[in-house]
């Protein structure tokens, strides 16, 4: 039997109903690992001309369809059309250290780079985009990340007690920023977004980035206007966020976030986070990345069923891997988990 996409299964998972079938989600998948799947060489094709770059949406839609999803995870991030970003990935030196250079920085301009970047993308997953699917995700990066990306997390930490008025000032105004992204992207492509989602790792294996009250003062506030948007065009939000977030997850819940992934064994086995707060949220996931790396089949097996056995009862449940899926995933291991959930659900495989 052919596999028939239907974005709306994510969405209904979204707002923590059971749909009919229980997606299947990632927050990430290396091109590199679908390369591998396809045997086709594409990557390169995103970085020529719109013929070209149509043709690598062709075949990134291709794999996600292959695979069982009924969605296609992509983001344009926010960090990519920053002026002298870098800090957060690249580590780089900190483009914004003081009130000056807040102050002379071009906040005007990123909305602009971001079009400039990314239209060109979204249109051509428009033009290819299968029958029955769309895309979760949208603009990436939330706020915490675009600020340190910026600051950098050691200097942002000094910044809190140095200068405490400029510290407050820079999430405001990257909240402001990013929601005026989240505008020009609903306006423009949010008939292709099934699920609006933006990554915000909050927290470590042990507790928050920054203090639970900062965290709460600064950071989860600025969620909200870019998630009151998302609603206004009829879409559940999704938040990714690493690490041991539980001291804010009130917080989290009460700006009208609906569903949320990524899970870390070390820091709670996945149903744990559904037994918590299930009646509040959606919960994405189920195996710890490492686990996909380490396990053979039959240990994925077992892990796999377990974990779904626990959740998908209850609706509000989308199967991936707690983090993603990066280029030193070994490629069978990936294709082992997605068969083992595809069978259980009871797929043609």
């Amino acid at each position: 039997m052919i596999f028939t996409p239907d974005y709306n299964n994510l969405v209904i998972a979204a707002k923590n109903k059971k749909p009919p079938r229980t997606p299947l989600y990632e927050h990430n998948i290396s091109p590199h690992i679908m390369e591998k799947v396809l045997n086709n060489n594409f990557t390169p094709l995103l970085n020529g001309n719109q013929n070209d770059v149509k043709e690598y949406f062709k075949n990134f839609c291709e794999f996600f369809k292959l695979m069982g999803y009924d969605t296609v995870s992509f983001e344009g991030c926010v960090t990519t059309a920053l002026v002298g970003g870098g800090s957060l990935g690249s580590h780089k030196p900190p483009t914004i250290k003081d009130k000056a250079d807040f102050e002379k920085y071009p906040w005007e301009e990123i909305l602009d780079r971001y079009k400039t970047i990314y239209a060109k993308q979204f249109e051509a997953l428009r033009e290819v985009m299968p029958a029955g699917m769309k895309i979760v995700g949208g603009v990436g990066n939330g706020v915490f990340e675009v600020v340190q990306d910026l600051v950098s997390y050691t200097e942002l930490c000094y910044m809190s007690i140095d200068e405490p008025e400029l510290y407050a000032d820079i999430f405001k105004t990257v909240g402001k920023m990013n929601l005026s992204i989240w505008k020009w992207f609903l306006a423009e492509y949010g008939d292709i977004c099934a699920v609006a989602r933006f990554g915000d790792d909050l927290g470590y294996k042990s507790g928050t980035l920054l203090s639970p009250i900062d965290t709460k003062k600064y950071i989860i506030p600025e969620y909200k206007p870019i998630i009151d948007e998302v609603h206004r065009y009829g879409k559940p939000f999704l938040l990714h966020s690493c690490g041991c977030i539980f001291d804010v997850m009130e917080d989290i819940i009460a700006v009208g976030v609906d569903a949320k992934h990524s899970n870390e064994d070390q820091i709670a086995l996945f149903p744990e986070w559904s037994k918590r707060y299930g009646d509040c949220l959606a919960f994405f996931g189920g195996i710890d990345t490492d686990a996909v790396c380490r396990l053979n089949k039959q240990e994925l097996k077992e892990y796999i069923i377990n974990v779904c056995e626990q959740c998908s009862p209850k609706g509000g449940f989308a199967f991936s891997s707690g983090n993603s899926i990066p280029d030193y995933v070994p490629v069978e291991n990936y294709l082992n988990m997605i068969e083992i959930f595809r069978e259980y659900r009871g797929d043609d495989v």
